[in-house]
């Protein structure tokens, strides 16, 4: 395929250009971006400070609250610049590298979940076998290859998106470079590029998905044959809080990857990119940590220690 690339660079449109929303947009964003800093970087921090977090379940949610951060970052400052500023170009080495770090974190935390889901069924059903088969070396790698999957996938994504032709129009009709909003703008067959994303897209969350139900199906039925009582409701509260992220999660981003670019709704695609490149980072430390009981005496701790020294 002949590249005649042109376009220098991209003019994002953003959420909306009624000048009346600007301000309380940018409010909105920056109050979810202070809370999604602090719940996840807290995260981080509180699991490297206590020794009693570091086990596999932490790790992981440790390693969850990164990329949230990460790719959470690689979108929401951009987003709120162009709300204060009007700077809505993106140059077109930028928008690569926007786009390329966005998809490698979503897609880290993707495999993550994955990993996440497999160590809960390890704890919850065959808890007489859990340190045997949730080793530090075992932990070790099934968090290294989520990254080498996720890093691995938007060199692909990107790639495939950026070997197009953009000759024509250089505008993007969202508030970030989004694979199927840039490759909507290009000048090319995007035919084959298109089945590229929707095979390389349905690889990676259908494979993570199948542990991921497999997982809690097995550990659904588990907890069915607990007698209740506070341990019975508390483990079904627990999976039902993470079932319901993980939902929201893969509902969205099925929805924007798993068709055709040609048959995206724009401005249906710009809300729900909101969902998950701002609301889900923000309440996944939430669901998934800050509601455990763990967590909640190793924060208290944490902050006893700091006031003492205060």
């Amino acid at each position: 395929m002949e590249n005649r690339t042109a376009v220098t660079q991209f003019v994002l449109l953003g959420l909306t250009s009624d000048p009346a929303l600007q301000i309380p947009l940018f409010v909105t964003f920056l109050f979810i971006y202070i809370v999604t800093l602090a719940g996840n970087l807290g995260m981080v921090l509180l699991i490297l400070l206590d020794s009693r977090l570091h086990t596999p379940m932490y790790i992981f949610l440790g390693n969850l609250s990164l990329v949230d951060f990460c790719y959470s970052s690689a979108v929401t400052p951009k987003v709120m610049a162009g709300l204060l500023r009007g700077d809505k170009i993106m140059t077109f080495n930028l928008c690569a590298t926007q786009m390329f770090f966005f998809t490698a974190f979503a897609t880290v935390e993707n495999f993550l979940l994955a990993s996440m889901a497999f160590d809960r069924y390890a704890a919850v059903c065959k808890p007489l076998h859990y340190t045997t088969t949730m080793t530090a070396s075992v932990c070790a790698c099934l968090v290294l290859s989520c990254y080498v999957g996720g890093f691995l996938s938007a060199a692909v994504y990107t790639g495939n998106t950026f070997v197009l032709s953009y000759c024509q129009s250089n505008v993007v009709h969202h508030f970030f470079c989004d694979i199927p909003a840039v490759m909507f703008v290009s000048c090319s067959d995007r035919h084959i590029n298109d089945l590229v994303l929707l095979y390389v897209a349905s690889f990676n969350i259908f494979f993570a998905l199948v542990i991921i139900l497999i997982s809690y199906i097995i550990i659904f039925t588990t907890i069915l044959k607990i007698h209740a009582g506070a341990g019975h409701r508390k483990a079904v509260s627990t999976c039902a809080s993470y079932f319901t992220a993980v939902s929201i999660f893969y509902g969205t981003i099925i929805f924007m990857y798993l068709q055709p670019s040609s048959r995206h709704s724009m401005d249906t695609d710009k809300i729900s990119s909101v969902f998950y490149t701002m609301i889900i980072p923000m309440l996944n430390p939430v669901v998934y940590s800050l509601r455990n009981k763990e967590v909640k005496c190793a924060f208290e701790k944490t902050f006893s220690k700091v006031k003492c020294f205060g």
